[in-house]
């Protein structure tokens, strides 16, 4: 991985934390933003500000494409990481498709559950179409 790949991917294992903090608390994620110690690094914020202002048409799209799913049944963690990468995709500059893609499956291993990998990218893949 690249130097800027690592710091990407840093970013949006941050960018996570910070909108599962924002979920859990019910608070807004400029308040969670606004009250780090440690501002994060500039791509992390974009992140996180990209997918907040894009979330109300991100939950319909997950209404929409998981049909087995109600939008109140997926993990936390789940829906978080579509709601991240569809922010990502909506970026000025934003990484290639298949790039957001493979984060977001990446980070749905890591954080949530075993079959989150396979869930997150169907879901995903449904919602944006094939890879560039």
């Amino acid at each position: 991985m690249s130097e800027l790949g690592a710091r990407r991917h840093r970013a949006r294992e941050r960018a996570l934390e910070i909108l599962y903090e924002a979920d859990i608390k019910g608070r807004g994620v400029a308040d969670i933003l606004n009250a780090l110690a440690l501002a994060p690094d500039p791509y992390c914020r974009d992140l996180v500000l990209s997918a907040d202002a894009h979330r109300a048409e991100t939950h319909e799209l997950i209404t929409r494409y998981s049909t087995e799913w109600p939008l109140e049944r997926i993990a936390v963690v789940d829906r978080l990481v579509v709601t991240l990468a569809l922010g990502e995709l909506r970026m000025i500059d934003s990484p290639p498709r298949a790039v957001v893609l493979d984060e977001a499956v990446e980070l749905a291993k890591t954080f949530s559950t075993e079959g989150s990998g396979a869930f997150v990218n169907g879901l995903l893949s449904a919602m944006v179409g094939p890879s560039d």
